[in-house]
């Protein structure tokens, strides 16, 4: 998605207690960042921030990292997620937003930081052949995030893209995930909403009669 340049984002991040400026230094020990033990959870693509916002002050008990490459969408993301806890009356200790790039997620993140959940949300479907390989739920990329996750947990992944949802199934299956629930109507469904806020992207596609896909998978154990 590509966003117009804001010019205070830089220097709103730079003073943001929940942006984590030199990610690097936490690799293998993100609950020192927190400062205690909760289960860390991972947004690839958080964009806007709506989303982690949400999860954040739904779940106290759960840490977040948020991981995008532009920081001008980081910018954003921060405005949101303060007035969502503003609105809560509860302060922001929860999430960790961070500016990278999602192919070198292994340079950040340690195996054992032991994420247990990783969501992907309406990310590029890049359409055309030559551009596949981008995907946020590529093959590369299911590998990648194979190694980061503990065994037995999640990727949960939603997407408004027929070709993409169908295409990342067959991703998954070939990348030796199993699938453990697969939605292509995500709104008309039972699954608790608390499960899967809704994001930017969601209210809008939604509002357009456009069917939300949504699944998740689990890693395949040996």
């Amino acid at each position: 998605m590509r966003i117009r340049k804001k010019k205070w984002a830089e220097p709103e991040l730079s003073v943001c207690d929940f942006f984590a400026a030199e990610p690097k230094e936490y690799r293998g020990k993100w609950n020192t960042y927190f400062g205690n033990d909760k289960p860390i959870m991972l947004e690839v693509g958080c964009g806007k921030g709506s989303f982690v916002g949400q999860m954040a002050l739904l779940h106290p008990e759960i840490n977040f990292l948020a991981v995008d490459i532009k920081l001008d969408m980081l910018g954003v993301g921060r405005r949101n997620i303060v007035k969502l806890f503003e609105n809560s009356g509860r302060e922001i200790d929860n999430i960790a937003l961070i500016r990278y790039n999602v192919d070198m997620l292994g340079d950040i993140i340690a195996p054992e930081d032991n994420i247990s959940r990783i969501y992907i949300n309406f990310c590029n479907p890049w359409p055309k052949p030559k551009h596949k390989k981008r995907r946020l739920t590529y093959p590369t990329k299911l590998r990648m995030y194979r190694e980061l996750l503990t065994g037995g947990d999640e990727i949960h992944f939603k997407t408004d893209d027929d070709q993409l949802f169908s295409e990342s199934i067959e991703y998954f299956k070939q990348e030796n995930y199993n699938i453990t629930k697969i939605c292509r109507d995500l709104h008309s469904s039972d699954i608790d909403p608390d499960t899967t806020p809704m994001t930017e992207h969601e209210k809008m596609f939604s509002s357009e009669g456009i069917k939300i896909k949504y699944l998740t998978a689990t890693v395949k154990q040996p």
